[in-house]
């Protein structure tokens, strides 16, 4: 039963149908949800960190982008094990990628949000995500914690170019034509992530 896996009854069950229906399914799908359970999810989250937390604005920006992430998310949705609860069309079958399955954790958001009110969704928020544990949180998947701190702060266009030099691989992290960080690596991913790293300090940390 859903229910025992998200920790909340709907009342209305056609809230609960949409919040788990694929847009290969049907019109009345989790789309216009997920676009509610997203500003949802960053304002209690935020809400939630400011208020239990002292770190300044950069490292609560860095730690709300963590829980918010696609990859939180995914996991989230894993941890449930709810692919056997997705309605899907035969065009999609049941491949659900981490981005499918964060956009039907922040429908169920909102879901729940209509169908109660926003004590239930914080309930929800803090429980599955574990919020409560942000002091022991770590993401060392720092390209994907700068790729969503990038997107909601700046418009811009984001790449890395990588090369190998010598026995190592260096790694710059470009925000349209400007140069902002420089990472090394002895391959080229664990260059890529060192430059988002040192990015991230950069942009969002440092005083």
């Amino acid at each position: 039963m859903i229910e025992k896996k998200i920790g909340y009854k709907f009342k209305d069950k056609n809230l609960e149908t949409r919040a788990l229906t694929h847009p290969s399914k049907s019109k009345e799908n989790y789309q216009r949800l997920e676009f509610l359970g997203d500003s949802i999810l960053n304002f209690l989250v935020g809400e939630y960190l400011f208020k239990n937390s002292d770190k300044q604005e950069g490292q609560l920006t860095v730690l709300r982008a963590h829980y918010v992430s696609e990859d939180s998310l995914s996991k989230c949705f894993d941890e449930m094990n709810l692919s056997d609860d997705v309605i899907t069309g035969k065009s999609l079958g049941k491949e659900l990628t981490s981005a499918i399955k964060c956009d039907i954790i922040e429908a169920i958001i909102a879901g729940i949000y209509l169908d109660s009110d926003i004590e239930n969704a914080r309930k929800f928020i803090l429980e599955k995500l574990h919020i409560t544990e942000f002091e022991s949180a770590e993401n060392d998947n720092y390209k994907s914690q700068l790729q969503e701190l990038v997107q909601a702060n700046f418009k811009c266009a984001i790449r890395y170019e990588t090369e190998k030099v010598e026995d190592y691989f260096q790694a710059k992290f470009f925000m349209d034509e400007d140069l902002i960080a420089t990472g090394y690596g002895k391959d080229k991913t664990k260059a890529e992530q060192n430059c988002a790293y040192v990015a991230i300090s950069k942009l969002f940390t440092e005083e």
